[in-house]
């Protein structure tokens, strides 16, 4: 069989004796860990809770449709958890509709404990196959994105090349941009392509923590350092031994910890709050902040030895509104995962619509853009978003007469006075030729003021203006 040894599995049952007898089942087989529900709302509630790969349910507990009940609610919460259903010897039909909405398959009663371990094995093998076929599919796909990261535009292009070439090494990493640019997703990015994957992602949140606090979650902490210390605790460090260690928002960092901080980067090796005893720790660690570093350092509130030893490569993420050509692709990218998470889809957005997101400045970035994109998705009456849809701060933002054009050009958006609908069926070099013609309309022939508007350089646009003909 294949490796399993992330299978996790709820197992739920009003009875009580067949829950054990199925949990005990499972939890007998290598590389399984097993959790009990009796009732349906502890079942969905452990569902939320925690990531399980695989939910074993009977099919009648306390209503006769709790089974079918559950079953939905998974597919709609998490679709690559596989489902069993439990049923009586005389159900098989309502077993088998259990199947067509979406189990995997059932188990009959009475309870067979070698049937049980053979169908969470071949449960197990169809999980572990898709989990390799996530991971292969992230790692190849550099069209757009690496990992979940999304972007076309020649900015995101750079810095996916940059992502894929520093990942493979050691280097220390600072990851810089404004809050919700997505510096969490580009650390986890180069983790997963580096030689460090298969161990763990250790992440924490340096803002508004105290010196005491971030210590003890830093290097832990033995039994007795102080009152609440009532036994041994590994800190971050340790526990992302071999793996890859985020600290996020290091520029709110306090700089007596700043020092601390210092002295392991340097020694590669903790010493636990109450213990005289060093433990050598092996991570690759990276930082991130939306803070000016340097003018931090300036000011004295960041060491200088400190910023030089975690800035071994810079990433450095543009704002949403410096890439707006890519707000069509996330977009999208929102739409296509809405069942998934919202449990709710819709076809698509229309231009209007679309036009009004990308013409907005987005100062909460890409996180911003998402929670927008979602609350229209689940308040959408209709099967496209439209401008009915939007948040009335960005619909109001964006005049009625005015519509965003992408040429072909890196990053050239530009507005004009024609609506998006006298658009459809023109190629992009017509679009190009006419986002041009009336931009150097509206700019009186400023060919410097032109290139800026389009995103192009001026030789660039010089070169248009010969191709298309056109009037300055």
């Amino acid at each position: 069989m294949s490796k399993t040894s992330s299978i996790r599995v709820l197992v739920v049952d009003d009875e009580i004796n067949h829950a054990d007898v199925m949990a005990e089942a499972v939890a007998r087989m290598a590389g399984f860990t097993v959790k009990q529900a009796h009732n349906l709302e502890d079942a969905k509630r452990y569902f939320v809770e925690d990531n399980f790969d695989l939910v074993i349910t009977d099919l009648r507990m306390d209503s006769e449709t709790d089974g079918f009940e559950l079953l939905q609610f998974v597919r709609q919460s998490k679709p690559d958890t596989e489902v069993i259903v439990v049923t009586a010897h005389g159900d098989i039909h309502t077993a088998v509709q259990a199947m067509r909405k979406g189990a995997y398959d059932f188990i009959q009663k009475p309870l067979d404990l070698e049937v049980i371990r053979t169908q969470v094995r071949r449960a197990a093998e169809k999980i572990t196959l898709s989990k390799k076929n996530s991971e292969l599919s992230a790692a190849l796909d550099q069209k757009f994105g690496i990992n979940g990261i999304i972007g076309q535009s020649v900015g995101m292009q750079r810095i996916l090349q940059l992502i894929s070439q520093i990942a493979p090494t050691d280097i220390n990493v600072l990851i810089l941009g404004e809050s919700g640019t997505g510096k969490e997703l580009v650390a986890r990015a180069l983790h997963q392509n580096s030689r460090r994957n298969a161990a763990r992602f250790v992440a924490l949140n340096c803002a508004g923590l105290n010196e005491s606090t971030l210590e003890d979650e830093l290097f832990g902490h033995v039994r007795g350092a102080f009152t609440d210390a009532r036994g041994d605790r590994e800190g971050r460090f340790e526990y992302a031994e071999g793996g890859t260690l985020f600290l996020d928002e290091i520029g709110d960092m306090p700089l007596t910890m700043q020092a601390k901080l210092l002295r392991v980067l340097q020694d590669r090796e903790i010493t636990r709050l109450g213990s005289n005893d060093p433990i050598k720790v092996d991570v690759r660690f990276l930082a991130a902040t939306n803070k000016d570093l340097l003018q931090a350092v300036r000011d004295k509130t960041f060491r200088e030895d400190l910023y030089f030893r975690i800035k071994g490569a810079v990433i450095e993420l543009p704002p949403l509104r410096n890439r707006r050509d890519d707000i069509p692709l996330l977009v999208n990218h929102v739409i296509s995962r809405s069942l998934e998470k919202l449990g709710k889809t819709v076809q698509g957005i229309e231009a209007h619509a679309l036009n009004a997101l990308i013409a907005y400045n987005w100062p909460g970035n890409i996180r911003e853009l998402e929670n927008t994109v979602e609350n229209m998705i689940v308040l959408a009456p209709g099967p496209k978003l439209t401008t009915a849809d939007l948040p009335s701060y960005i619909a109001g933002s964006v005049p009625t007469s005015t519509a965003i054009v992408a040429t072909s050009g890196p990053s050239a958006l530009t507005t004009h006075s024609s609506t998006a609908l006298t658009l459809a069926g023109m190629n992009l070099a017509d679009l190009e030729k006419k986002a041009i013609e009336e931009t150097l309309t509206a700019v009186q022939g400023n060919r410097e003021q032109a290139a800026k508007i389009l995103g192009i350089g001026e030789r660039t646009l010089y070169r248009k203006i010969k191709e298309y003909g056109l009037k300055e």
